[in-house]
């Protein structure tokens, strides 16, 4: 699928889930390993049945692999997500999430469906918070002004979506108010 020309100069989704891939995550590992040095650290000893921290690029290879379950972060439970979308639809602004909510719940669902309870339930709760939040996204964005935008507890899939649209709506209120400024300087002279 193509990206819309107002995404083209931004980072991509698949970037941005590259990003949240260095996130740490709970693993139960299935094998034995020493640490291993790679070039973002050190990571291990792997020792079943203890829990262990890993980054999720190296938790979805070991998965892919069988190698490991992957404990889902708190966050990514049924009874917080519903919690989180009854914030959504109740109140104007936005809930707090983690700030790559979107990225690591997609690799996670992808990957480790089997280590996650109601996944499909989880999907669809995701959806309705990110149209929540998109619909919330654009209310704020129509009421722009040039000094100022709060939208706080965005998230990082969400400042990417908006970023192309602000940038040019900054500049297009910043050519409109220095035209406004000039108009009445030339006025004030007369």
């Amino acid at each position: 699928m193509a990206l819309p020309v107002s995404l083209r100069n931004s980072v991509t989704p698949p970037e941005l889930e590259l990003i949240a891939s260095e996130q740490l995550v709970e693993i139960v590992p299935l094998i034995a390993m020493e640490r291993t040095a790679f070039i973002s650290g050190a990571y291990g000893p792997l020792r079943p049945p203890t829990k262990a921290k890993i980054p999720i690029w190296m938790a979805m290879n070991l998965k892919f692999k069988k190698k490991c379950h992957i404990v889902p972060p708190d966050w990514l439970n049924v009874e917080f997500l519903q919690e989180r979308l009854i914030q959504e639809t109740s109140r104007p602004e936005f809930s707090q999430l983690p700030f790559r909510f979107a990225e690591v719940a997609k690799l996670l669902l992808d990957v480790a469906q089997d280590d996650i309870q109601n996944p499909d339930k989880i999907r669809s709760l995701l959806k309705d918070i990110r149209e929540a939040r998109q619909a919330k996204s654009r209310e704020g964005l129509q009421k722009i002004d040039h000094s100022e935008l709060s939208l706080p507890n965005l998230c990082s899939m969400e400042i990417n979506e908006i970023r192309p649209f602000f940038v040019r709506a900054m500049g297009v209120l910043t050519h409109i108010t220095r035209d406004a400024a000039t108009e009445a300087r030339g006025f004030d002279g007369l």
